[in-house]
C-alpha cells in the first residue's frame, strides 16, 4: 500500500512536472526560531495555479493545510504538524511601484519593499525596514513599529479561501485592523495587497532607514529568535513587565528570555519548541503573579494540541 502523503505528493507533482511537494519535511528550519519540528508534506508554490491546484487536492484528500511565510512569528511543534505546510514563492514576492501604489505580493519580504519603496521616492512605509516577515504575515497581524503600521499604507488586499479557492478584494474598513491583529481568518491567505505611501525624498528615507537598523541593532537581539514575543497590553510594556517579574535571563531547556530585551526569547541551536513554548507560560504566569495581567502571544502556533 502506497504510503498517504507519498500518494498526495504524486498527486501534487504530476501536475507541476518537478518534486515540488516533498513528504516528511523539516519545516522548522524554516522559521527563525529554527526548531526540529516536520510536517508530512511540504510545498513552495510558486504561482497561484499551483497554489490552487495543491489546495485543490488538499480539500479532496480532507487533509489540513497551514500557510507559512517567512517563519518569523512563528513556532512548530516538535512533534511536527500532519498536513500539508505551503510556502509562497516566486510569484508572490514581487515589488511594482506604479504612480504612488506599491503593489506587493503576499511573500513579498517586508524590509526588501521597505528598501524598494523609499528608494523610488515614496515614504511611510521605512519602519518596516526592521521587520523581518512578509507582506501576507504583516497583514494579518498589523504590524507595525517605530510609529506606525500596515493599517496606515493598506488600500486594498486580495485574499484567498484556502477552504473554497475563491479571492476576494478587501478594503481597510473590511480588514477591522487594530493593535497586532486584522478581520484575516485562519483560512485566508493574503496572496497581495496594494499600498498608498506618501510623495518622500530618497535621501531622507535612506537616513531614517539607517536609523531604524541602528535602533534594532542596539537594542534587540540577533540570533534565533523571533521578534516580540507578547503585543503590549495597553499602556504598558510587556519587555518592562516580564524584566520587572524577574525573568530576564530565565532559561527552559534550550529556550532563555533574552538579556538585552525581555520580549525575545532566544532558541539555541537544535533547540525544541516546547522549551518555546513552556517558557512563554511561565512568562505569562510570573507576569500575572506580580501585576495581574494577561500578556498575549503574538507566536503564531502550528501542530499543538
Amino acid at each position: 500500500m502506497v504510503n498517504k502523503w507519498i500518494e498526495i505528493s504524486q498527486l501534487i507533482n504530476q501536475e507541476f512536472r518537478r518534486k515540488a511537494a516533498i513528504c516528511d519535511y523539516e519545516v522548522g528550519l524554516l522559521t527563525t526560531y529554527r526548531t526540529i519540528g516536520r510536517c508530512s508534506l511540504f510545498l513552495k508554490a510558486e504561482n497561484k495555479k499551483e497554489l490552487e491546484h495543491a489546495l485543490d487536492i488538499s480539500r479532496q484528500k480532507d487533509i489540513e493545510v497551514a500557510i507559512i511565510g517567512n517563519g518569523s512569528n512563528l513556532l512548530i511543534s516538535d512533534n511536527g504538524f500532519q498536513g500539508l505546510i505551503i510556502k509562497l514563492g516566486t510569484e508572490f514576492e514581487q515589488v511594482k511601484i506604479i504612480d504612488g501604489y506599491a503593489y506587493v505580493g503576499g511573500a513579498a519580504k517586508l524590509p526588501v519593499v521597505a528598501r524598494s519603496t523609499s528608494s523610488k521616492g515614496l515614504s511611510g512605509f521605512e519602519w518596516a525596514v526592521g521587520v523581518p516577515g512578509t507582506i501576507g504575515g504583516a497583514v494579518k497581524m498589523n504590524a507595525g513599529g517605530h510609529g506606525s503600521d500596515m493599517k496606515a499604507s493598506i488600500e486594498s488586499v486580495d485574499v484567498l479561501d484556502t477552504k473554497t479557492n475563491l479571492t476576494e478584494i478587501l478594503k481597510p474598513n473590511d480588514l477591522l485592523f487594530g493593535y497586532r491583529q486584522s478581520s484575516i481568518s485562519r483560512n485566508q491567505l493574503v496572496t497581495s495587497a496594494v499600498l498608498k505611501l506618501s510623495d518622500g525624498n530618497p535621501e531622507e528615507s535612506s537616513e531614517l532607514i539607517r536609523e531604524i537598523v541602528r535602533w534594532r541593532l542596539e537594542n534587540q537581539p540577533g540570533g534565533q529568535n523571533a521578534g516580540s514575543v507578547f503585543t503590549n497590553p495597553k499602556y504598558k510594556s510587556a519587555g518592562r513587565l516580564i524584566e520587572d517579574s524577574g525573568c530576564k535571563g530565565m532559561r527552559v531547556g534550550s529556550a532563555e528570555v533574552s538579556t538585552k530585551h525581555a520580549n525575545f526569547i532566544q532558541a539555541d541551536v537544535g533547540g525544541k519548541a516546547q522549551d518555546i513554548k513552556d517558557l512563554m507560560q511561565l512568562i505569562s504566569d510570573s507576569v500575572y503573579s506580580k501585576f495581574g495581567i494577561h500578556l498575549t502571544a503574538e507566536t503564531e502556533m502550528i501542530g499543538f494540541d
